[in-house]
C-alpha cells in the first residue's frame, strides 16, 4: 500500500493510504512513519490525522522501508520495555530521548482532578497541566502517563518516564489485577504497545525531585483554576 504525506499534530508523517490516497485503518488506528527509514512503525487515530496545504502527494510503497512489528510484551511481573527498578532521578535526557516526569491530582477522591507533565528533548523542554474534570486520583496519574507517552510517538523518540504512582507502574508493568478504571488502563496499554522505546520508573513522591514536584505543581494548578494549556514551551 502506498503512503500519503499528512500532519499529525506538530509533525509531518507519512500514513498508509490506498490507491486514492484515502487512510487505510484497522480500528480506527493507522500505520504512520515519521521517517522513511527508521525502521520502526507507529499507528495513530484517524482523527489525528490532517491533510498537508496543498494537493495530496502520494509515495509508492517502497518510499518506506520494513517497519519493525510491534511485539505485545509478555505476561511477566516486568516488560522488557518498562521497569520499576529505583533509580536515581535523572534532571537531563541522553541521546535522542525524551525524559518525562508526569504526576496527577485531585481535590478528594475522586472530584477535581488535574494532570500535569515535563518533558525535556535536546534542547526543548514542554509542560503542560491539563484539567480532566471530576475523577480519581489514579486516573489522573495514568493519563498524565498517556500524554507523555503520546507526545513521543508523536515526535518519534524514545520515552523515559518517571511516575510516582505505584498504581501505575502496577497495572502497567507488574501484572497487577486491573478492578477499576479497565478502558484507560487498556488505552494506556495499547499506547506502550504502539511505543515500545517506553521505559517506566518509580520515583518516591514529594521527596524534593525537582522535575517530579514540577508535575505534580502543574496537576495542582489544573485543579485549582479549571484550566488546561496542552504541551507549551518554557
Amino acid at each position: 500500500m502506498p503512503w500519503r504525506r499528512m500532519r499529525l499534530r506538530n509533525a509531518e508523517v507519512l500514513a498508509r493510504c490506498d490507491a486514492s490516497g484515502e487512510l487505510v485503518s484497522n480500528e480506527g488506528r493507522v500505520e504512520v512513519r515519521y521517517r522513511p527509514n527508521d525502521g520502526r512503525a507507529y499507528f495513530a487515530g484517524v482523527s489525528n490525522l490532517k491533510p498537508l496545504s496543498g494537493a495530496p502527494k502520494i509515495e509508492p510503497d517502497s518510499f518506506c522501508g520494513a517497519g519493525e512489528a510491534v511485539k505485545k510484551p509478555s505476561n511477566t511481573k516486568k516488560k522488557a520495555s518498562q521497569t520499576s527498578s529505583s533509580t536515581p532521578a535523572p534532571e537531563k535526557p541522553e541521546g535522542d530521548e525524551i525524559l518525562a516526569y508526569a504526576d496527577g491530582a485531585c481535590s478528594g477522591n475522586p472530584g477535581p482532578a488535574g494532570v500535569g507533565a515535563v518533558a525535556l528533548w535536546a534542547d526543548q523542554m514542554r509542560e503542560l497541566s491539563e484539567y480532566i474534570g471530576e475523577a480519581t486520583n489514579n486516573i489522573a496519574e495514568l493519563t498524565g502517563i498517556l500524554r507523555a507517552i503520546e507526545l513521543a510517538q508523536e515526535l518519534g523518540r524514545p520515552l523515559r518516564l518517571y511516575t510516582d504512582s505505584k498504581y501505575s507502574i502496577g497495572v502497567l508493568t507488574q501484572g497487577w489485577k486491573v478492578k477499576a478504571n479497565k478502558e484507560l488502563v487498556a488505552k494506556v496499554r495499547r499506547a506502550l504497545d504502539a511505543h515500545p522505546d517506553t521505559k517506566l520508573f518509580h520515583v518516591r513522591g514529594h521527596q524534593g525531585v525537582r522535575l517530579n514536584e514540577h508535575a505534580d505543581e502543574l496537576a495542582v494548578r489544573a485543579v485549582q483554576s479549571r484550566e488546561s494549556t496542552g504541551w507549551v514551551g518554557t
